[in-house]
Parts: C-alpha cells; sequence; structure tokens
C-alpha cells in the first residue's frame, strides 16, 4: 500500500460513521485493557465478607459479586483477558491458514488438493463443538484456549487467501518477475502476499470479534478462563446463580461482551468498504 494508498484508505475509513464508532470502541477497549492497574479502583480479587452483593452505588460503581469483589474492577480487568484470547488467537488463526491458503493458491496441484481437503475435513466439524472437545481433555487455561481458538479457526483464512492468490498469481507483475529469474520465496514475499493481505486484514478483525465470543462461552461454561482470574464469561457464570436478586452481575458483563463484539464487527466492515472500491462507492 503506497502513501497515498493510506491517505485514501484513512479518508474512506473515518468518512463511515459506523465504522468510527468500531474504531472507538476498540480503541477504548486497548486503552483499558492497558491502563487497568491505574483505571481499576479495588483489586479484581480482593474478598470483602461484609459487602456481599451490595448493588451498584457511589463506592462501587457497579457493586459487589457474592465474595464481596469489586464488579468494575473484575471487568476492567476481564478486558485485558478478552484483548490478549482474541489478538492472539485470531493471530495464530491468521498465520496459520495465511500459510496454508499461500501454499495452495501458488504452487496448485497436488499441494492445492491436499491442503483444501484438510480444510474441508476440518469444516465438517462444528467449530464450537471441535473446540469444546479438545479443551475437555485439556488442562483448562488461557493459553490452551489461545491456542485451540487459533488451531481450529484457520480454514476461513486458509481459503480466503488461497482465492486472492489464485487470481494475483497470473497477473502481468508476477509473470515478468518470473521472467527476471525471481525465485518462488521472493515473489511470495515481495509480490503475492502484499497484494493479498487486505480481505485477510478485514477476516482477522472480525475474527477477534469472534474468538472473544467463543472465551466467553467457554469461560461461562466453566472450562475456559478459571476463577479467580476475571472474565466476563467466568462472571457472567456468577452471576446466573443469583440472576433474581443481584441482577447487575450478568448485566454488566453482557453488555461489555456486546459492545465489544459489535464494535469489532464494525470496525472490520469499515475496514473491507474502505478497502475495496466498490463496496465504498455502494455505501455511499
Amino acid at each position: 500500500m503506497t502513501m497515498n494508498d493510506g491517505t485514501t484508505f484513512g479518508r474512506r475509513l473515518l468518512a463511515n460513521p459506523l465504522a468510527l464508532a468500531g474504531l472507538l470502541v476498540v480503541a477504548t477497549l486497548f486503552a483499558v485493557s492497558f491502563l487497568a492497574p491505574l483505571l481499576a479502583p479495588h483489586d479484581p480479587n480482593a474478598i470483602d465478607l461484609k459487602n456481599i452483593l451490595i448493588p451498584p452505588g457511589p463506592e462501587h460503581w457497579l457493586g459487589t459479586d457474592q465474595l464481596g469483589r469489586d464488579i468494575l474492577s473484575r471487568m476492567i480487568w476481564g478486558a485485558r483477558i478478552s484483548l490478549k484470547v482474541g489478538f492472539v488467537a485470531v493471530g495464530i488463526a491468521t498465520a496459520v491458514g495465511l500459510l496454508l491458503g499461500t501454499l495452495a493458491g501458488y504452487f496448485g496441484g497436488l499441494t492445492e488438493s491436499l491442503i483444501m481437503r484438510i480444510v474441508d475435513l476440518m469444516l465438517c466439524f462444528p467449530s464450537f463443538f471441535l473446540i469444546l472437545t479438545v479443551i475437555a481433555l485439556l488442562e483448562p487455561s488461557i493459553w490452551n484456549i489461545m491456542a485451540v481458538i487459533g488451531l481450529t479457526g484457520w480454514m476461513g483464512v486458509a481459503r480466503l487467501a488461497r482465492a486472492e492468490i489464485l487470481s494475483i498469481k497470473e497477473r502481468e507483475f508476477i509473470l515478468a518477475a518470473r521472467c527476471e529469474g525471481a525465485g518462488h520465496l521472493r515473489i511470495i514475499l515481495r509480490h503475492v502476499l502484499p497484494n493479498a493481505l487486505a480481505p485477510v486484514l478485514v477476516s482477522a478483525t472480525l475474527g477477534v470479534a469472534g474468538a472473544i465470543l467463543t472465551e466467553s462461552a467457554l469461560s461461562f461454561l466453566g472450562i475456559g478462563v478459571q476463577p479467580p482470574t476475571p472474565s466476563w464469561g467466568n462472571m457472567l457464570t456468577a452471576g446466573k446463580d443469583n440472576l433474581e436478586y443481584a441482577w447487575w452481575l450478568s448485566v454488566f458483563p453482557g453488555i461489555a461482551i456486546l459492545v465489544t463484539v459489535l464494535g469489532y464487527n464494525l470496525l472490520g466492515e469499515g475496514i473491507r468498504d474502505a478497502l475495496d472500491p466498490r463496496h465504498y462507492r455502494r455505501r455511499r
């Protein structure tokens, strides 16, 4: 992407109010995650049996849970967990999918057939149930969750990268590079991948939302991030047993998950529109 292309992309992205709203949500999540030690008013794991299930008020803005822990502090630290899971899991999925999709699209033939049959085989299994099965066999930890989500979510990226590279590798500048004697690795790294990254970037942005939602679901089921580490998902689990008389235990983490996933989806759609002139013109 040239400097002029980058300026055009930025102008298109900022001209989209929904993308701007998504960018604001994502930027806020980053800020809250990195500044969690400064922003959290209380220790997220500090048990205070004298202040059990206190409703939102001046001392505890979002109330306390069944152990007297401050909900706002736990949500702030839970944002860090969500950010970490989203980016590491999607990073793994994107790296694996981009590598296999590039090999399949560029070399074709037997390599493409073998890789795409593996993709088809993986897609036969419902992703969430596959994750549940693997997590059930492993020790529940945030690192296992990130690895499993990443290693079971690369198929879409692989298919997307393959489709882009199939069209790119026959273009004139690729043929010119071959005529100049450039090797496969040089062509892939300098010519093919830079031109195939735009849709992968959109997919990765949308994938972060999916990874955060998956982690929350796993934590809600009790096989994700384990207490006392605060996670929006395990906060929902703790809240469901007290939902009738302590609504704040479930409502605030639920809103946080909803807003975060919506923000990433809006940003991903905005990036897609800004990168593709056809989408941009149609939206206008």
